[in-house]
């Protein structure tokens, strides 16, 4: 488990802004830093998050970095919401003045039902519903799962040649660890080749009457034990670029977006993915981004966020969502929930953010939209 050290007293002491002492720093045990079996992190990108509330003095990040100074630019308002609740949850509010647009994010499995049949009906009628009103959209192809079933294409799973098609990826999200997620074993090249065939059909159709799709998170805890396909670190890393950039070329107007938030068998690029995706994202023009919006957390501090800091400018499109679980978490900046303009000044002042993705719970969409 993850061990803090803190008090009030010692978080009201700090006088300056620079390196956290050792008092207030994270300690990780071996596993929790990704040391086991394939050097896979025994804990998920939320409970590490959720576990983690690094304290630190107001005006400096986690990580010792000055808060930028205020950006100029804005980033732009856009709903989050799965392609399934987009009738109930988003389209209600998809006509505030305050929205700009809405990113649904869909399942394999509901985009190819079987073998080359297509299905994009759904997010036809998403795409219809928010030229309608003036709206972009945005489409995360999901490829992998954090609870049971996996949403992919049936012959993925029964036939040979994919070798199962997905390995289970370990569920220990709050107090009580659940039943096992899945990931699409891109590394397996016939199961990557079925997704980028999938990701084609999708330009041919959406391409330029989008404004962008962007590809899951990075972040993924694979079970090594019961784990068939023939993952590793390495084939993992590789296949997510190639993914990234094959995206990129057959989505020739509509934007691209990698999100990157954590790489396994390493912790705070212990393994140098994390800088070489983000040197990959400027070369191949892939926009970057990330699942959780979360303002000086220390775990995403010591990994995606400082990248993001560090290559302000040198994407075309940097885009971060603000989910369900993300209002859970308390600032490390004065110890209580975040607000909405701690989520819009950190994206904005220090990610560069050009589109914040709000799920749909968020507060201030419960509120009456300013005219």
């Amino acid at each position: 488990m993850i061990r803090m050290h803190t008090s009030d007293s010692k978080l009201s002491d700090q006088s300056s802004c620079g390196e956290l002492p050792a008092e207030l720093t994270p300690e990780f045990s071996a596993n929790e830093r990704g040391l086991r079996g394939y050097l896979m992190p025994e804990i998920s990108r939320r409970r590490v998050a959720l576990a983690v509330s690094a304290l630190t003095c107001f005006g400096a990040a986690a990580s010792g970095t000055a808060v930028a100074a205020p950006s100029q630019t804005r980033a732009a308002n856009y709903l989050y919401t799965s392609i399934g609740e987009f009738d109930t949850d988003a389209k209600p509010l998809l006509g505030r003045p305050d929205i700009d647009g809405v990113q649904v994010v869909v399942p394999w499995g509901m985009l190819e039902t079987d073998k080359n049949h297509y299905d994009f009906s759904a997010v036809d009628r998403v795409v219809r519903e928010a030229e309608s009103r003036h709206k972009k959209v945005f489409i995360q192809v999901q490829d992998r799962f954090f609870e049971p079933p996996a949403r992919v294409p049936r012959y993925l799973l029964v036939d040979p040649e994919y070798g199962g098609g997905v390995t289970p990826q370990l569920n220990e999200d709050g107090p009580v660890p659940g039943p096992p997620g899945s990931v699409a074993a891109q590394w397996n090249k016939n199961v990557q080749n079925r997704f980028q065939r999938l990701l084609k059909e999708l330009a041919q159709r959406f391409d330029g009457k989008v404004d962008g799709v962007n590809l899951p998170e990075s972040s993924v805890s694979i079970d090594v034990e019961k784990d068939t396909t023939h993952f590793t670190c390495d084939a993992y890393f590789n296949a997510e670029l190639e993914n990234a950039a094959y995206a990129k070329k057959v989505f020739k107007r509509s934007a691209v977006v990698q999100y990157i938030n954590f790489w396994p068998c390493g912790w705070g690029d212990e393994n140098g993915y994390m800088k070489r995706s983000f040197e990959f994202a400027e070369k191949h023009g892939v926009g970057v981004g990330g699942p959780d919006l979360l303002p000086y957390n220390k775990p995403h501090m010591n990994n995606a966020y400082r990248y993001l800091n560090q290559y302000r400018g040198k994407f075309p499109l940097v885009a971060m969502a603000v989910q369900e679980p993300d209002f859970e978490y308390t600032s490390p900046v004065t110890g209580k929930p975040y607000t909405k303009q701690e989520f819009i000044d950190f994206a904005n002042d220090y990610l560069g953010a050009d589109i914040v993705f709000w799920a749909t719970s968020s507060p201030w969409l419960q509120q009456k939209a300013a005219q």
